[in-house]
């Protein structure tokens, strides 16, 4: 054999080997907002497993419920050289110098749970959050009859989640004059903040019928408020996530309901949009998860 098909030959092995091992040279980095949380967790689970089973690197940061930590999180992740980035913000706005930081590096960026308020996104992965809250105020409409008090329980104002989950859910309460929102207030996505906000305001609303949280912890937390305070009875609690400690407090008759997410799938899916993009295929612009609602009927 002469030098020259020697070449040849190694050459077109050398081909074959790199393109039979795309997978195991490409990362993928997750910039999560927090990992006290159960349901971020979930998360970022489901995009290990789905990182493990197709053969990708996924290196991860923890912001802590920190802006100024997501973005030097997602500054290391870009000079750690990973290919495609998945953000789930701690703040929608605050993450913006984050997205621009990777689309100046030419990283593409993919949004999961909560979208990105600027920046170049090549595709958000999330519930539809305003459908889930009108899910909630559907079933406080049907529960009352249309008359009611309410406690609105909200989650970081700067995310998108909070704000999608209100305002889908004070759609449909606005449409019945008989149900009124007596107490509306942050509480942070944290279960000891909603019971201490909760207790509150329980010391200031002498009738409340039902306690809407934009998701399970801020409920799981008002639910010991209200036990605690004898009016349990009374007070019917809706959260939003599905975690198990809330699918377990409906199944005891503790909580009226639960809007289901599927943190799992999210982060499932975020890896799998990323290899899509990694192999140049084109990927939709928002790709929903659907939900369903968790009662004890």
């Amino acid at each position: 054999m002469t030098r020259t098909r020697i070449l040849l030959v190694l050459s077109a092995l050398l081909l074959a080997f790199a393109a039979a091992i795309p997978a195991s040279a490409q990362t993928i980095g997750l910039a999560v907002s927090t990992q006290s949380n159960p349901f971020f967790v979930d998360l970022r689970e489901g995009a290990e497993a789905k990182a493990a089973e197709l053969g990708v690197q996924l290196r991860v940061v923890d912001a802590q419920d920190d802006s100024a930590r997501m973005l030097a999180g997602i500054e290391d992740l870009i000079a750690a050289g990973v290919d495609v980035l998945l953000i789930n913000p701690t703040d929608s706005a605050a993450v913006i110098p984050g997205v621009l930081a990777a689309n100046r590096a030419g990283i593409p960026v993919i949004t999961v749970d909560r979208a990105a308020d600027g920046g170049v996104i090549v595709s958000h992965i999330a519930s539809d959050n305003v459908l889930g809250g009108r899910m909630a105020a559907e079933l406080v409409v049907q529960a009352s009859g249309g008359q009611a008090k309410v406690v609105e329980l909200e989650g970081i104002p700067g995310t998108t989640a909070a704000r999608e989950r209100g305002q889908g859910f004070n759609e449909v309460i606005g449409q019945y004059p008989g149900i009124t929102v007596v107490a509306r207030q942050e509480a942070g996505f944290y279960r000891a903040r909603g019971l201490t906000v909760m207790e509150n305001i329980l010391q200031a609303q002498p009738q409340i019928d039902f306690v809407f949280a934009h998701n399970d912890e801020m409920a799981l937390g008002a639910l010991v408020a209200i036990e605690a305070a004898g009016r349990a009875s009374q007070i019917k609690v809706i959260g939003f996530d599905a975690t198990d400690d809330a699918v377990r407090a409906v199944r005891e008759g503790r909580m009226l309901a639960t809007v289901a997410q599927q943190p799992r799938l999210m982060g499932a899916l975020g890896v799998e949009v990323a290899v899509k993009v990694l192999r140049g295929e084109t990927v939709d612009a928002f790709i929903p998860v659907p939900l369903a609602l968790v009662t004890n009927d």
